[in-house]
């Protein structure tokens, strides 16, 4: 009987993890309550099941379509933490680069950053989101990863050999920043079989010279929408032949989102970009 009473009286088993950071964070529990600062980690909490735990989340963070009634609390990097404090949250996770940890930290409330920019790191996170909020990985973490590498496989898959070695620069926002080799998204084309100009030494998303496009004279642009018009002013880029020959894709603003997200619309992201090389590049491989 005491053994009993004992056992009732003893805490849920407590959880600790090491975030982005380096730093080791200790729940008592798996988090009942969570606020989101970032899109990718919004997606990968409701890919995991878990979607019901969060309590808000930041402006740009939409879907799955539930989250859009939640209440939002600004923007990732620098959002409104008296709103934040208001939710009560027993977790905010965040991106490293956020300007909210130290705030957040210091009014006591649990922070877990977290910021995948590669496939690997898309992997990893998962498991880290998996085991805050208690799944174990062949539900979790484990079937999320596998959906979406078969799908980033199945979308490399249905493009023609003609593609191969496309000479692609993808520019995600204006700047111009655009995606590495080393991104998840330069990862992503390299997969799909083709050819990013941008190389890995210059890091995932650089901010680059206009000139370097130019010079390297890709076959294919992509682009968003909301940077297209930006573009055409760029000094000389009437000569690139993707421009020339009109090989640019633009990606609607909805695409965009789905694109530059490290998370369970990876593999989305894959089938949209390989549309569009399937579409633009047949005759420009090689």
């Amino acid at each position: 009987m005491l053994l009993l009473s004992l056992a009732a009286l003893a805490p849920a088993h407590a959880l600790q993890l090491t975030d982005d950071r380096g730093v080791s964070v200790t729940l008592a529990q798996s988090p009942q309550r969570i606020v989101s600062l970032l899109p990718s980690l919004t997606e990968s909490i409701c890919a995991l099941g878990a979607c019901q735990r969060l309590v808000g989340v930041d402006r740009y963070s939409n879907d799955p379509a539930s989250v859009k009634s939640l209440p939002t609390v600004g923007g990732g990097l620098d959002p409104n933490i008296e709103a934040i404090v208001a939710l009560r949250p027993d977790v905010v996770v965040l991106a490293t680069s956020s300007r909210a940890t130290q705030r957040l930290e210091s009014l006591g409330l649990k922070v877990v950053a977290l910021e995948p920019k590669s496939h690997v790191d898309v992997q990893r996170v998962l498991k880290k989101l998996g085991a805050l909020l208690d799944i174990p990985d062949a539900t979790g973490a484990g079937r999320v990863w596998r959906l979406i590498d078969s799908g980033v496989s199945a979308a490399a898959q249905s493009l023609p050999a003609s593609t191969r070695n496309t000479r692609v620069y993808f520019e995600v926002s204006r700047g111009p920043y655009a995606a590495g080799e080393s991104s998840f998204m330069g990862e992503t084309l390299t997969r799909l079989g083709v050819k990013n100009i941008i190389p890995a030494a210059l890091g995932p998303f650089p901010r680059i010279n206009p000139e370097f496009v130019v010079r390297a004279n890709p076959d294919l642009i992509m682009v968003s929408s909301r940077s297209a018009d930006a573009m055409k002013a760029y000094p000389g880029w009437g000569a690139i032949k993707a421009i020339r020959e009109q090989r640019i894709c633009v990606f609607t603003p909805e695409q965009s989102d789905v694109l530059i997200r490290p998370g369970p619309r990876m593999a989305e992201a894959a089938r949209i970009m390989a549309e569009c090389i399937a579409s633009k590049a047949g005759a420009a491989g090689g």
